[in-house]
């Protein structure tokens, strides 16, 4: 076996200690626990780099320098199984730390599917859950379809479930208009009546005035008149006072 010189055993062991990944440190920073068990093994292999030190240091001679060659061995296996257990910590934080990043990824934008958004209803602004969104437009498909009856259901529904949505007053209109298609003039009636108590503001109040006269007229009900009179007086801007104008005009 060959012999080395204290110096040479010295420079041995300082190089296999450098083998320690400098990687592994500055991965693990953000984990408490495996940055410990890392420093820990760090701080073995120089207490055994130490103690190796000081037997150099105190037997110099050929016997004890043999002694010190295969405690050097030794050594440098349990440096590489502590190197070993090392990249083990280091790539199981590493792979945990991904696990981690992508369930927050993952998290973030399910959360931002389920935020209010910020959209625009007949010139207004209104924030509307994603929820709000898709159920109003499944509504209105289903009148869009034809299917009337079914149109009334997913409509009232949708009024009684969100009550203060931005798209209340849509549904609510839109239900009369349901029920008009259907030519139940009374429940049309009824239903933009509550247009007008509910949501006087909404750009589809003077449309529901508008309706309501119409199912008074087919009705032969002689209180069409004023309704198209308050129409014009309540909405003179708007499009549907202007169409009343033009009823009164013709009668």
């Amino acid at each position: 076996m060959t012999l080395f010189s204290p110096s040479r055993l010295a420079a041995a062991l300082l190089a296999a200690s450098a083998l320690l990944p400098l990687h592994a440190s500055a991965a693990l920073f953000d984990d408490d626990e495996a940055r410990k068990a890392i420093l820990d093994l760090r701080a073995k292999v120089e207490s055994i780099r130490l103690d190796l030190q000081n037997r150099i240091d105190v037997k110099a001679d050929k016997s004890s320098t043999l002694d010190l060659v295969n405690q050097n061995e030794l050594t440098m296996q349990e440096i590489n199984k502590l190197r070993g257990q090392v990249e083990v910590l280091a790539n199981e934080l590493s792979n945990a730390q991904k696990r981690q990043k992508d369930f927050y990824v993952d998290l973030d934008n399910r959360l931002r599917k389920l935020e209010p958004r910020e959209v625009n209803i007949d010139g207004k602004a209104a924030s509307v859950d994603p929820s709000e969104q898709k159920s109003y437009d499944a509504a209105l498909a289903v009148f869009k379809s034809g299917d009337y009856k079914a149109a009334a259901t997913a409509l009232q529904d949708f009024v009684r479930m969100h009550p203060e949505s931005g798209y209340a007053a849509n549904a609510q209109y839109w239900l009369g208009n349901a029920y008009y298609a259907q030519r139940d003039c009374k429940s049309a009636i009824a239903a933009q009546l509550v247009v007008l108590k509910s949501y006087p503001d909404s750009p589809k109040a003077a449309d529901a005035m508008l309706n309501i006269a119409s199912c008074q007229t087919e009705l032969k009900d002689k209180a069409a008149k004023k309704t198209l009179q308050d129409l014009i007086k309540q909405y003179p801007d708007s499009t549907a006072a202007a169409t009343a104008k033009e009823r009164l005009g013709a009668k």
